[in-house]
Formats: structure tokens, sequence, C-alpha cells
């Protein structure tokens, strides 16, 4: 009897026995008695070998698939994240397929019906149905293949089909093959010689394994990079995966990719329903698409014959899952390109300090963009001293006056502040009372449009109070400003002015920010209010002045990343400036005009910062000097938590050698989220694989202790949150 050792999506590090009575291959799904009820799972081997006695097996009851639902490469990449990530391999193949093929759906496409003449209806004579018009007309437009009147009822189908002159067939449709009819439109830009340089590079690697970063300053025409390197790998009859860090933040980017290539693209997004990522998923599989262009969840579409991997802003943070399988889409593709031997193109005008760090030990071929694409030039820079100043929610009277110079020659302006809401607290006038999440113990954010108080860290909302409830005052005010706050104080003091505000509030509805954009590039004097979002790759022709309104408290934080965080967005920001012709101009509001970290980006840029942050980081040894696993442990009575790391922290001083560091057990950055107290234990090694092995006897002892059921805990390797 052959038994299969199936993968079901549960949070268990183990794989499931059952007997296999029909012919089976890896990769199928099942379905199979678990419990009470009936699951679906996934076939990771077969053999005849098992440890429990095997009359007491259960049968698979259904075999869905007819051949494995992976390709071969995804298999390997799947089984292979699993391990490295120590995460149960139930749930990484079962986050990696849509949504309906998880629940059972045929991972095939659906059959389409089709009305076609029946031998009798081909021979009749039509006067036969000289008393039924209609009838007489559909099927002479069957005989002369001339069926376009959609107005035609059913009713008139269903009778002919009575008379047996019609019939309903179903079929398969065939794959299409864009391959046949592919062509490249032209571009009118002008290369530079950096932009040539790189495409001939990864040209040259005759779609070998390499990895290029593509180290861009703002402006600098990465873009166009990647569509020559699309052109030339399309044109070899492959496919493509672009990776961008939010769908909704790079309509302008996938609008030049349509206008460039006669070939069909798709775009995987949340906003798509189940069926229709699955539509994508089967015709990526099929190879009936050329270039899929997603978020981090689209490395696990299957390719038909991929080409090239395109990893667009590779040092944003999106790219890493913070929740349940905690991967890093980046890192993943990079082990996927390597099991495809294709190039991988990391491209970014901020590159993460690790992604350098492999540039510089040659691991990555180092392509840089040091010149911005055209006649544009970088902006100038300059901090503006807070210290002494009035501000009106947040602006000076100096960027007050720059803002007006800059609207009065019919320019736009964009200012940053990442912090959304009217007010970051509401607080009591009288007594100090704050109002504060009771499930996070940190404060509301005041929301004046949506008259709500909502918790940014848990997003539960709840209605403003009248009054106090610690001393029954009614004065209660908003301490603070946020993008809400900022663009009203804008409408009052610019009434005539276009004004967008563009952050997650205002954005969340379909084709929101496809709107702004659209207004945006419209031209004209024009005032953007926005978070991060606005920071991340859009071309905006006409905008001259950046101001950075509030960025202080990103200079002061307990995290080693913070700097590198801070860095980034402040370059992406202030490449907002100036892209085209027109001069830019950017100005920092900040308490700490002095701050060496400051005086460093504004004087010789991001590239002197990531080089010196990196001479800190070796000699403290941190990553990428070094690597990490952060344990984190939670529950509502903040006992059993800390107990279970404490427990976990002993257990690895008393087996594991002096060269693992561990930090812990402390409270997590956010102790207290959605009625959870949180902890964390972190650990850091100087050797990864070393630190994998640890990390795999310690998993192997935990499953024994009985408080590891008492709590819920997650390792997270390569942590980007400390």
């Amino acid at each position: 009897m052959l038994i299969a050792h199936i993968a079901l999506p549960v949070p268990l590090y183990q794989l499931f026995d059952y007997s296999l009575t029909r012919p089976a291959q890896i990769g199928m799904r099942v379905k199979v008695p678990f419990g009470k009820r009936e699951s679906i799972g996934i076939i990771v081997s077969i053999d005849d070998k098992t440890k429990f006695d095997i009359k007491n097996l259960k049968t698979i009851t259904t075999i869905i698939d007819k051949e494995p639902v992976f390709t071969p490469s995804i298999w390997k990449l799947l089984n292979w994240a699993a391990d490295y990530y120590h995460y149960p391999i139930g749930e990484v193949l079962f986050h990696a397929m849509p949504i309906l093929l998880r629940q059972g759906r045929q991972a095939t496409k659906e059959e389409t019906k089709q009305w076609q003449l029946t031998k009798l209806g081909t021979h009749i004579d039509l006067e036969s149905l000289s008393r039924a018009p209609k009838q007489k007309l559909l099927l002479s437009s069957f005989r002369n293949n001339t069926i376009s009147d959609t107005s035609v009822s059913n009713t008139v189908y269903h009778e002919l089909q009575k008379k047996q002159l019609i019939e309903q067939v179903t079929y398969q449709p065939n794959a299409v093959q864009w391959q046949t009819n592919f062509s490249t439109n032209s571009s009118s830009i002008q290369l530079n010689k950096e932009q040539n340089y790189a495409i001939e590079a990864v040209n040259k690697q005759n779609h070998q394994f390499e990895v290029f970063l593509l180290e861009g300053v703002t402006g600098s025409g990465k873009t166009e990079v990647y569509l020559n390197i699309l052109s030339n790998i399309l044109a070899a009859g492959k496919q493509a995966l672009v990776l961008v860090p939010e769908i909704g933040l790079t309509p302008q980017t996938i609008k030049r990719f349509k206008q460039r290539f006669n070939a069909p693209i798709d775009i995987l997004h949340s906003g798509l329903t189940d069926k229709e990522r699955l539509a994508v998923w089967l015709k990526s599989k099929n190879g009936e698409n050329a270039i899929v262009v997603g978020t981090r969840s689209s490395l696990f579409t299957p390719f038909k014959d991929l080409g090239v991997i395109i990893i667009d802003e590779e040092h944003d943070s999106s790219y890493k899952q913070q929740e349940g399988w905690r991967y890093h889409a980046r890192d993943l593709a990079i082990i996927r390109a390597k099991f495809n031997n294709i190039p991988i193109i990391l491209g970014s005008a901020t590159p993460s300090l690790e992604t350098l760090n492999n540039a510089q030990n040659h691991k990555y071929h180092l392509l840089q963009l040091t010149e911005r694409a055209g006649n544009a030039t970088l902006a100038k820079q300059s901090i503006l001293d807070l210290r002494g100043l009035v501000l009106t929610a947040g602006l000076s009277q100096p960027l007050i006056e720059q803002i007006k110079k800059h609207l009065s020659n019919n320019n736009q302006v964009m200012l940053f502040l990442n912090r959304r809401g009217f007010s970051p607290l509401l607080i009591c006038h009288d007594c100090g009372w704050i109002a504060e999440c009771p499930r996070c113990d940190r404060p509301y954010t005041f929301h004046q449009k949506q008259q709500k108080l909502i918790c940014h860290y848990c997003d539960t909302p709840r209605i403003i109070p009248k009054q106090c409830p610690k001393c029954g005052s009614t004065h209660l005010i908003p301490i603070g400003f946020g993008t809400e706050q900022l663009e009203q104080q804008l409408e009052i003091l610019f009434p005539k002015i276009k004004i967008s505000r563009i952050d997650r509030d205002t954005v969340s509805k379909k084709n929101a920010l496809d709107n702004y954009l659209k207004n945006i590039q419209q031209g004209g004097a024009h005032i953007l209010v926005g978070t991060q979002i606005l920071a991340k790759g859009h071309h905006f022709p006409d905008v001259t002045l950046v101001g950075i309104v509030d960025v202080d408290g990103a200079l002061f934080s307990s995290d080693f990343r913070a700097t590198e965080r801070f860095a980034q967005i402040y370059t992406q920001v202030s490449g907002r400036a100036g892209r085209e012709a027109k001069a830019g101009q950017v100005i920092l509001q900040t308490y700490h005009p002095d701050h060496p970290l400051l005086n460093i980006l504004l004087t010789e840029g991001y590239p002197k910062f990531a080089k010196q942050a990196l001479q800190e980081r070796q000699q403290t040894q941190l990553p990428p000097f070094s690597y990490q696993a952060l344990i984190r442990a939670a529950d509502r009575n903040n006992h059993h938590a800390p107990a279970f790391l404490h427990h976990i922290h002993d257990w690895l001083k008393a087996h594991c050698d002096h060269a693992l560091w561990q930090l812990g057990p402390i409270p997590a950055s956010q102790p207290k989220k959605a009625g959870y107290h949180r902890w964390q234990l972190l650990l850091q090694h100087t050797n990864r694989q070393q630190l994998q092995q640890i990390l795999d006897q310690l998993l192997t002892v935990m499953s024994k202790w009985s408080e590891t059921s008492k709590v819920r805990w997650s390792i997270d390797v390569d942590p980007i949150d400390n």
C-alpha cells in the first residue's frame, strides 16, 4: 500500500499520512477526512512508510487535480521558503495559491459554451420557419456565419434547439499565442550612456541568472531601462514578472507598459475578485500573458516560460510580509530567479543597505544612473530652522511665503507629512485625560471629517465622546496635526488653489488615486498634501517645491533601521521636485537643523549616508554583517508570553555556543495591540547557517513544551522591525 504524506492548511509543523489507492503525483490537491470535517490538502511525498498502524490510516476521498497544481520551480521555491522561514509547509503552500484553488476549484480554464448548427439545421428549408420570423432570421445568420445581433432573446435560441436545428456544445478555449503578434511601439525618449550601458549589461547575460542592482537617482529614467530590457525578453517569447510595492501607486508606470508593448499585460492587486485572480494565475501558467505586474504575493504566480524578474523600489518595506508567514518577497524573488536561471533586476534610488553591501561584495552586478533623464537637474535643498517660529497646522511663515511664490508662477507644490488624520491626540483641557484605545493602550487619532476616533494600530473606530469620561468636562481639544488638518489650513490660506490630499483615507476607494493623479497631470497651480504614498515613483512634471513639514520624530528612534528608512523616504520625497525642465526646490522644516544625518543627506546625498551607515553597522555587527531572527509571543494576561520566551532564552543559553547573542525577552515596541500583550526575543548570529540550525533544534524542542500552546507565537527570520 502506498502512503501519501499530505500538507494541510493548519499551523502545525507536520505532514499527515493517508492511504493512497489511486494514481497521484506530488503537488496534486486532494480531499481528505480531517477530524470531523473534510479538508483540502496537497501531496508532499509518496512512499510506503508510515509511523502509524496502516489499518488505522484514513483514505484520500478525492484527487482533485490531473497534474500538479504548482510548476516545478514554484514547488522548489515554496519548499525552500518553508525551511528557511521555519513556517508550516501546509500554510506556505496554501498561501501561494489563489483563494478559489484553496477551496477546491479546478485549476483549468472554465469551459466555454457555444451554439452551433445541427445536421438538420444545415439542410432544412428556411421557409418552413416563415411563421416564426425571428427563428428564421437567426437560423439564416448561423448558416451565413453572421451572428452579431446580441438583442436576440434566449427564447429564440431555445425554440430552435427544441426543433433540433441548433445545439449547445462546450469546449476548452485554446491558449492565446501572443508571441505571434508581439510588437514594440517605439519610444521618443533618447537614452543616455548610463541607460544604454545598463540595458546592454542585462541583455548580454543571455537569459542566465544574475542579480543586477539598478541604482538610479530619482528621475534618472529607471522605468525606461526596464522597458528596454522587457522588450528584449518578450521578443524572445518569454514572460516577465514585475513586482511593485503597492499596485495603486504605480498607474503611470503601468500605463507606459501598455503603451509600449502590443502584448497582454495583467495586473494582480487586492481589488480583483477571486475569480479574476484565478484567471490571471491560469493565464500566466499557460503562457497566455507577457507581463504580470503585482505586489509581493504575485511572486508565487506560475509562468510557462519566465524570462526576467524586476523588483521596483527594492528597498520598500512593503515587500516584507508582517503577519503570518513573514517572508520577504525581494529575497525570495532572488531565490526564484536562481532556480529558474534567469536575470533579476533590483531597482531603487535608495537601495537597502543589505542590497548595497551585496553589490559592494560583487554578489550583485551594480548598474548606476547618476544623471536625471532629459534636461532635469537635481532640486536645490535647504533646512528651515523651526526654533522660535510660530506654526499654523505645522506650517511656518517662511514656508508659506515660498508656497505663494511657486504657486504665483503657475507651478505645483507638494507638502509631505507622514501622519494622516486631523490630530494624533484628543485631550481633555481641564483634567488632561487622553482618548486611548483600550485594546492597544495607544492614543486614538482624531478624524474630523469622519467625526470618529480611530486607532491606527488595530483600526478600531469609536464615536467622539461629548464629555470627558474622567471629569465630565466638555472641553475636549485636538493636539498636534495630521494631513487632514494641514489640508483644512491650506484651504483657508489659499482659497482659490486646487488642493489634493493623498493618504490612505482618501485613496481607499477604487480609482480614487487615478483620479487625483489625472487632475494633477492637467497642470497649473495645485497643492498636493500627502503621506509617503506621494513619495513612491510618481512623476509630477509641474511640481517645483517640495515642503517636508515634520520629520523630527524619525530622527530619534530605538530601531537601528530608523535612520535608513528616514534617509530613503527623504530622498524619495525630495526627488519629486524639478523632474523636467523646471528647477526644483526642497525645504525641510526641523527643530534639529544640526542633526548629522540631515546634513549628510543635504550636502552629499544618499550614497554617502549609505556608506557611513554600513561602516557603523559593521562596527556594531548589525545586519547585514550578522543575521537575526525575532521570536514574538503574545497573550491576554501578560504572564504566559514572557514566561514562554524566558524558557526559550534559558534553553538557548544552555544548548548553544557563545556566538549566539540574545536580547530579551522584552516588551515589543508596540507592547499591546488588539487586546494582546506582546513580547519578543531577538536572536543574532554572525553565521546564517548556524542560526538556521539553532532554529531547527529549537522548534523540535518547543513542540514538547506545554506552554507553547498557551501563547500566540511566531518566528520572524530577517526581521525589519525590531
